[in-house]
């Protein structure tokens, strides 16, 4: 059973930056694929972005350039560090885990298996 834990949400003021955490634990696999999600009211949920086991990323258009996934295996963690924040982004956004998964270069879409709860991000502008 992989559980996941979001952190580092708040209120951030349009072209400022945030770092998300998601500290994550059960995941044993060799293989597997870890990414930030998010949903903004009355939207759909769409993907940020997606990192595997490999190292390989891959990025919604919206945000290349601006917004880096990275893991530290050590820590056991997850980061999303997002630079000039648009208004258009505030969402709650949750991390997420498939087991045996491999990044497709371009692609973020990913249909996980485990989700965390959580975390709101604001931009005020």
């Amino acid at each position: 059973q992989v559980q996941l834990v979001e952190s580092g949400g708040g209120s951030v003021q349009a072209g400022g930056s945030l770092r998300l955490s998601c500290a994550h634990s059960g995941n044993t696999y060799r293989t597997y694929c870890l990414g930030w999600f998010r949903q903004a009211p009355g939207k759909e949920r769409e993907g940020v972005a997606t990192i595997d086991s490999d190292g390989s990323t891959a990025y919604a258009d919206s945000v290349k350039g601006r917004f880096t996934i990275s893991t530290d295996n050590a820590k056991n963690t997850l980061y999303l560090q997002m630079n000039s924040l648009k208004p258009e982004v505030t969402a709650m956004y949750y991390c997420a885990a498939e087991p045996w998964c491999t990044v497709v270069a371009g692609s973020v879409y990913v249909d996980m298996d485990y989700w965390g709860k959580g975390t709101l991000v604001t931009i005020s502008s």
